[in-house]
């Protein structure tokens, strides 16, 4: 059972995340915005574990990964993470910007005016 861990936190993050899409955030309706923040940075990390995993700096520990890897041994999990994380991010990100539009905008006070 341990070794669907890594999934479990994905799938996770993305249930809690995914009810900001009905906030009025949008992400999924703009697949450009979604491609252009998530591919990027995805292919930056993955190019950096692939890297990694060949020079022999670090692994994966086969208790808590299902066992699919891609080319360059590494595990899908690892390559869904770079997607989802990004993802729940935005959506985060775009949902809070959404509210604070809503709200009203304080004065700053300066102290010592009366």
């Amino acid at each position: 059972m341990t070794q669907w861990h890594y999934l479990f936190v994905l799938l996770a993050c993305s249930a809690v995340t995914a009810p900001l899409e009905f906030v009025g955030a949008g992400v999924y309706r703009r697949p450009r915005l979604l491609v252009a923040a998530v591919v990027p940075v995805a292919m930056v990390f993955i190019a950096w574990d692939l890297l990694s995993i060949a020079g022999g700096v670090w692994s994966f520990d086969s208790r808590y990964v299902i066992g699919w890897t891609l080319p360059g041994a590494i595990p899908v999990e690892e390559v869904l993470f770079f997607l989802v994380i990004p993802i729940c991010g935005l959506l985060t990100f775009v949902a809070v910007e959404r509210l604070l539009e809503h709200e009203p905008r304080r004065q700053p006070t300066v102290s010592g005016r009366r």
